[in-house]
């Protein structure tokens, strides 16, 4: 009988998937699918440059590469408290998604680790288990060993929606 060899780290079966995980709001956890995140850095409240007359969800503006990019609060947009009424934070992590070619950055408070998580484990999101804003972003869940909910976040959801898509 043929058996894997576990020991190469990119070595995973076909139905496990990379995904980095982030803190959402103040305790919860959230997962994106490491292959969407083009690059991830640490930016100061002091780099973004303020858009009037924008969403609350939307911190402003970054220059990227000698490219805009529109830095999105994603505990705001997803119905948690923003990423800004956290007083102690200083600095917060940008995580540049791509999604058909187009990027957008992503602030969440800190990035905890990559995990390696098989996608047959992926729950169906339920109503009664997450906020109504939450919703439409969520692809799915699972359940660590802790019994903690890893709420799994849709790129493309994220990226279109109408408030940036225009841009």
């Amino acid at each position: 009988m043929f058996a894997p060899n576990r020991s190469q780290s990119s070595d995973y079966s076909h139905s496990e998937k990379k995904f980095i995980s982030f803190k959402l709001g103040l305790k919860d956890i959230a997962l994106l699918p490491l292959e969407c995140i083009a690059e991830l850095f640490q930016v100061s409240i002091g780099d973004i440059l303020p858009v009037p007359e924008i969403p609350n969800c939307v911190l402003g503006i970054y220059n990227w590469r000698e490219e805009i990019l529109w830095l999105i609060d994603i505990n705001a947009l997803t119905g948690f408290p923003a990423i800004t009424q956290q007083e102690s934070l200083l600095a917060m992590m940008a995580m540049v998604v791509q999604v058909e070619g187009k990027f957008l950055g992503l602030l969440v408070p800190q990035v905890n680790d990559i995990d390696v998580l098989d996608v047959q484990d992926m729950k169906i999101p339920d109503r009664k288990l997450f906020k109504d804003e939450l919703m439409p972003f969520l692809q799915g869940y699972f359940i660590s060993k802790d019994n903690e909910i890893l709420r799994v976040l849709n790129p493309e959801a994220i990226s279109q929606v109408s408030l940036w898509s225009q841009k």
